[in-house]
């Protein structure tokens, strides 16, 4: 018969090997548990710095959202790049620019609050995400940064200042951590362009003219290599004789959404993008094109004149640019003497090494050389005798009172002596009346530009005028019907 009495359980509190086992399990465990802390601070940690890393910045910015979501005010971001950091480096050498990161990284938390996370995203790069902050107090520690950074940093044997440039952007319900860091590192940028140690808040305007200067220069350079590109022509004339001397070639941009640009549009932006070479050798090229077509023409290769073309500060800072312009001339069988490059005042004031060499190398060649503008910025009649240019092309300002104040003519007459004296010939823009192209040439005037003899005009249509009056602009030929 079987027993139904209750087996008696042995109790294991006072077994020596069991309470053997759960130490060693327990303790296994709280090393499992600190391995897994170490590779959790690992893994959020920049490994040279000691700050949070990019993962530890995108955890920071979920909570902040989060909390933002539920009512708080939103987080803001400030993105430091560090100025000047790559030359310094490759001087200093990577073990001191290690140390330079380092200390930066101290300075950043020394500066910032408890609850703000400091983070090195690589590089010189560091942000600092700071929780329910508004502008004002954002603001506030993006100066103490740059405050604790401005002492020298001590590298031994010497010392160095490594100032930073910061964008700050306050995040939106709509943002990702990409997003804000995007528009951050676009406050940076307008930091940078503005000097070194700024803190620039975004703008969205700015970063929308931004995009859209992106956009034109897209635009621009699609727009050169598809012809849409066109130059207009404008008469230069011999006042004593009214014949045409020259023509200046204007550029215009034939957009196929936005119609025809003027060049005031597009200009400034191919300047500041560095684009402005590549569309100065198009007009180079077409323009010069152009005028040989004109001398082959018969009925247009009497009407001999030269073609001014205008240089920016770009040209005369590239080695190629003479080479350019002596290839052109060569391709198209022209003699140097059929150019003359219009320089801005702008663009030649720095007088420095490069632009004297650009245009000693261009006067050695033959090609003529004017200061267009002259008299609307830095005008001084010193440097006027100093440059190899052979003319000037005086400021329109000059002309528009001319024939209402008696003084003025007077004045007029003694900078055409002035230019004289400096060995120049002066050509002067703005005329649109006869009596102000009379009164000019009652003065000794040689040259002269302007609505009254003609407006720019695209090809086909100054071909017909040159054909229409022969060159001779002006007295206006008999029978011609008017200037266009």
């Amino acid at each position: 018969m079987t027993s139904t009495k209750p087996h008696r359980l042995v109790s294991t509190d006072d077994d020596p090997r069991i309470r053997g086992l759960e130490r060693q399990v327990r303790a296994l465990m709280e090393e499992l548990h600190r391995v897994r802390n170490e590779q959790r601070h690992d893994s959020l940690t920049d490994a040279l710095t000691g700050v949070g890393n990019r993962l530890a910045l995108a955890g920071a910015f979920t909570q902040a959202m989060e909390a933002a979501a539920n009512g708080s005010s939103p987080p803001a971001l400030l993105l430091l790049n560090l100025d000047g950091f790559k030359s310094l480096k490759s001087s200093a050498g990577h073990a001191a620019a290690d140390q330079i990161l380092v200390t930066v990284a101290m300075r950043i938390r020394s500066a910032v609050r408890e609850d703000d996370v400091v983070t090195r995203l690589g590089g010189d790069e560091f942000a600092v995400l700071m929780p329910a902050t508004p502008k004002n107090r954002a603001t506030a520690v993006g100066n103490r940064i740059l405050a604790a950074l401005e002492p020298n940093i001590d590298l031994g044997n010497n010392s160095v200042q490594c100032a930073a440039s910061i964008g700050l952007r306050i995040a939106e319900p709509h943002h990702t951590l990409e997003d804000l860091l995007q528009e951050a590192d676009f406050a940076v940028e307008e930091s940078k362009s503005e000097g070194r140690s700024k803190l620039k808040l975004f703008d969205p305007v700015t970063l929308h003219s931004r995009q859209l200067q992106r956009q034109i220069v897209g635009d621009l350079r699609e727009g050169i290599r598809a012809d849409q590109l066109v130059l207009y022509y404008q008469p230069i004339v011999e006042l004593a004789t009214g014949n045409i001397e020259g023509c200046e070639a204007l550029v215009r941009w034939n957009h196929p959404v936005h119609g025809l640009i003027m060049p005031d549009q597009f200009i400034p932006v191919a300047e500041a993008t560095g684009l402005i070479a590549e569309l100065g050798r198009w007009v180079l090229r077409t323009a010069m094109r152009q005028l040989r077509q004109w001398r082959d023409d018969p009925a247009t290769q009497q009407t001999v004149f030269s073609m001014r073309i205008n240089v920016s500060a770009a040209d005369l800072q590239s080695l190629e640019f003479v080479d350019d312009v002596r290839d052109v001339l060569l391709a198209e069988g022209l003699s140097p003497d059929s150019l003359v490059l219009e320089l801005t005042e702008g663009a030649i004031i720095q007088n420095n090494e490069l632009d004297r060499y650009t245009l000693m190398s261009l006067r050695r060649l033959g090609v003529g050389l004017e200061i267009d503008d002259f008299g609307a910025g830095y005008s001084s009649m010193g440097y006027l005798r100093k440059l190899p240019v052979d003319r000037v092309k005086v400021d329109r300002q000059f002309v528009k009172d001319l024939g209402k104040d008696p003084s003025q003519l007077e004045f007029l007459a003694a900078i055409q002596q002035v230019i004289r004296s400096c060995g120049l010939e002066g050509v002067w823009e703005g005329i649109e009346t006869a009596q102000e192209a009379e009164l000019l040439r009652s003065i000794g005037c040689t040259s002269g530009q302007g609505y009254f003899f003609g407006r720019p005009l695209p090809e086909a249509d100054f071909l017909a005028r040159l054909k229409a009056t022969r060159g001779h602009l002006w007295p206006i030929p008999e029978g011609f019907t008017g200037h266009k």
